[in-house]
Parts: structure tokens; C-alpha cells; sequence
């Protein structure tokens, strides 16, 4: 009789959401009165639409089809290729649109941050950025906001460049302004000693042609503390945790050689795609590389909360008015890309989600 192995661990109790048999998401936000909300970027799946509500159990393109359909003439009132979406609790769903499909160079008026109106389903405002702002390198990443600063409040956005400087991009709501932070910082930037391992293998590009090159994206994991004074983030190709004060960010005396001094390091969390704040403070993150979820809490104590092979690259995080932890799970690792032209996903993707006991941070006092 053959003896019986001691086996990995894995724990964290998951309900599944929804399945998806079609495009690959990335986006998941979790209204205040409970309405899901995914986003599909186009990075060669067959993408009909790049946002859609989940409506009994089915998507349904968000706020509509025709937004969804890219008008050349009106690129601005029109969805090219969303990378995340963000709904703010207090009735507006922010749309952040890269505006380059396959992680092309942004068409011009593309790259955008849109408001929308959850209560009439309509573009209440349009937010686009100079090129000094987005770069030819540029790729939107995600998205946090603040309504307690200013007369309308501020985002940040952030530039997970794959071929240029990653950064943060800092928005005032009330009249679109936005300037370039923290441009090419180490703490912006993929680390060069990191090799990602995903599934027991080395991740890096290999293309079908048998050419290989490192995998490298800068910063692109955002999370703000429940009082919007401190901004965390952390390069997608990284285990580093670093944070920023909001106001020194916003600060345009401070120029950007200069404001890095205001950086704080906060150790290793693991390789985070995904990462959101709840209202206790606490951080949620992802750990790509063993199939995890991490909590950081305020006082720089981590713990792993689920452990668990089905979570196959954990992307984006929302924390819902249930007091539950919604993760997008979409196997991004096995793409194409990665594996010499062979896509290696298997669907159905999943959103999941698991009870936290913790309400999402508050964007407005």
C-alpha cells in the first residue's frame, strides 16, 4: 500500500459570482446599491463590448452598446479599451479607457477617465490628457479617488508602461487638470532583479516566432486609505509595497525630482496585480505568483487570507456594500503571449468573491 503524501495547503472559502465563457475580463466594481460592474480591455479576444453590467446573471454592455461601439469622429464619447472601472459609492461609475487596444501607442483623445451617471445610465463627464500627461508609452491602469480635496475632488490613475516610464497621474475632477507624478521613480518602476514564477514556471514573454524578452510592467496595483491621505502602489512586475502622501502628490511646488523623499517603503507583499482598501484601513492584495490573497494592515502586519488553485491570477479587487471581497480571476499568465503563441486559458474565467466582515473605504466624508 502506497503511503499517503503530506499535500499543500489551501484555504479561503469562495462563492463564485459569475463564470465567463467569452473575452477575457480584467475590471470588477461593486456598486453602493450592489450593482457588478466588469470591463474587457482588447488584447485579442473577440471584445464586443469593454463594459458591461452583470444583469440577472447575464452582461449586458454598460451604459450602453453604442458607447461601446468606437466612433473615430467621437472617440471621446466612446469606450476603445477599458482596463478598469471604479464605482465611487456615491453614484458614479469611473471608466478609465487606455485607449490602446493590444497595449498599442494611445489614439489621440482615447486615453480618457469618463463619469458616469449610475442613476440616469449616461457620460456626465469627459476627462481627457494632454501629451505631456499620456505618453506615446502610456497605459492606464487603474484608477482612486477623493472627494474631500478640492471643489470636486482629485484621482489617481496609474501608468503601467510596458515600453516607457511607469508613473501616477493626478487629475483635479473640478477642471481636468492633470500632471505626471513620480515619472520613471524606482517605485514606479518594474524591479530588474524580479522573475516572476507563476504555476511553478518562469514568466516572461515568448513570442511565436521563439524569441523571448523579459515580462516588465510598472506601476499598475492603487489602493487609498479610508481618509484619502495616503496613496499605496506597487509595479505589476514587483513585491514591493510603496506609498505616498496624497497631498504631496497634488503638491505642484514640490517638482517631481524632488518627490520621491515623500515615498515610503513598506516591505514585501508578494507580486500584486489587483489591490483596494477597506474602510478599516486594511489592504487587500493579490499574490499572483502562489495563487493568494493577502490583507496589510495598518500597522504593516500581513496575512495571507485565501490560498487556493483556482485562483489563477487574481486581477482586480472590489469590496461590495455586503461586506464581501470580489476578485476577477482571468488566468492572464497563460495567454499566448506568454507561451510561444499558444493561448493555454481555459474557460470559463471566474469573479469570485469571500466574506471579509469589512465595508469599502469611503471616497467622501
Amino acid at each position: 500500500m502506497q503511503p499517503i503524501l503530506p499535500m499543500e495547503k489551501y484555504y479561503g472559502q469562495f462563492e463564485l459570482v459569475h463564470a465567463f465563457y467569452g473575452a477575457m475580463p480584467t475590471g470588477v466594481s461593486v456598486s453602493e446599491t450592489g450593482r457588478i460592474f466588469v470591463c474587457f480591455p482588447k488584447w485579442g479576444d473577440n471584445v464586443q463590448f469593454t463594459v458591461a453590467e452583470i444583469v440577472e446573471g447575464e452582461l449586458q454592455p454598460y451604459p450602453s452598446l453604442e458607447v461601446n461601439l468606437v466612433k473615430t469622429r467621437n472617440i471621446s464619447m466612446s469606450f476603445v479599451s477599458v482596463q478598469s472601472i471604479v464605482a465611487d459609492g456615491r453614484g458614479t461609475l469611473w471608466v478609465l479607457d487606455t485607449g490602446a487596444p493590444n497595449f498599442s501607442e494611445p489614439i489621440q483623445g482615447g486615453a480618457k477617465l469618463v463619469a458616469v451617471d449610475l442613476s440616469t445610465n449616461t457620460i456626465r463627464r469627459v476627462y481627457t490628457f494632454t501629451e505631456d500627461v499620456v505618453l506615446p508609452t502610456t497605459y492606464l491602469n487603474d484608477v482612486r479617488l477623493d472627494f474631500r480635496v478640492g471643489r470636486a475632488g482629485y484621482a489617481y490613475i496609474t501608468d503601467s508602461s510596458s515600453r516607457g516610464p511607469g508613473g501616477i497621474i493626478v487629475v483635479d475632477l473640478e477642471n481636468g487638470n492633470a500632471i505626471r507624478r513620480l515619472n520613471g521613480t524606482i517605485s514606479t518602476s518594474p524591479d530588474p532583479y524580479f522573475l516572476p514564477k507563476v504555476e511553478g514556471a518562469i514568466l516572461m514573454n515568448r513570442n511565436s516566432d521563439g524569441s523571448t524578452f523579459p515580462f516588465r510592467l510598472a506601476s499598475d496595483s492603487l489602493a487609498i486609505s479610508p481618509d484619502g491621505k495616503v496613496l499605496f502602489y506597487a509595479p505589476l512586475t514587483s513585491r514591493q509595497l510603496f506609498s505616498i502622501s496624497t497631498e504631496a502628490l497634488r503638491d505642484r511646488r514640490i517638482h517631481d525630482i524632488n518627490l520621491s523623499q515623500y515615498v515610503q517603503y513598506w516591505g514585501e507583499k508578494g507580486a500584486s496585480d489587483g489591490m483596494i482598501t477597506g474602510a478599516k484601513g486594511t489592504i487587500y492584495a493579490g499574490d499572483y505568483e502562489n495563487n493568494s490573497i493577502r490583507k496589510i494592515l495598518p500597522n504593516g502586519v500581513m496575512e495571507t487570507i485565501a490560498h487556493d488553485p483556482r485562483i489563477l491570477w487574481p486581477d482586480t479587487f472590489s469590496i461590495g456594500p455586503d461586506q464581501y471581497l470580489y476578485v476577477i480571476v482571468n488566468q492572464l499568465h497563460r495567454q499566448a503571449r506568454f507561451h510561444y503563441g499558444r493561448d493555454l486559458r481555459e474557460k470559463p474565467y471566474s469573479l469570485l468573491r469571500m466574506r471579509i466582515d469589512e465595508f469599502p473605504a469611503s471616497t467622501f466624508s
